[in-house]
């Protein structure tokens, strides 16, 4: 996508009148936190197929934190 039709979008989005533009961005927010889900389930995933789990994220963080 060009920067002019990214300049455009924007400007219509702009235009918006205020119900339309709070009906947009709440969409948006949901597609984006659909997204979120998304890749956090993604990384899950691949975290538990190379033997990651939660205890061994909570003993990494611990030895950064203090330096082990």
């Amino acid at each position: 996508m060009s920067r002019a039709t990214i300049d455009e979008i924007l400007d219509q989005i702009k235009q918006l009148p205020q119900e339309d533009r709070l009906v947009f961005d709440k969409l948006l927010a949901q597609q984006e936190d659909q997204e979120w889900r998304e890749e956090a389930s993604h990384a899950k995933r691949m975290a538990q197929s190379r033997g990651i789990d939660q205890d061994v994220i909570d003993r990494a963080v611990h030895a950064v934190r203090h330096g082990e």
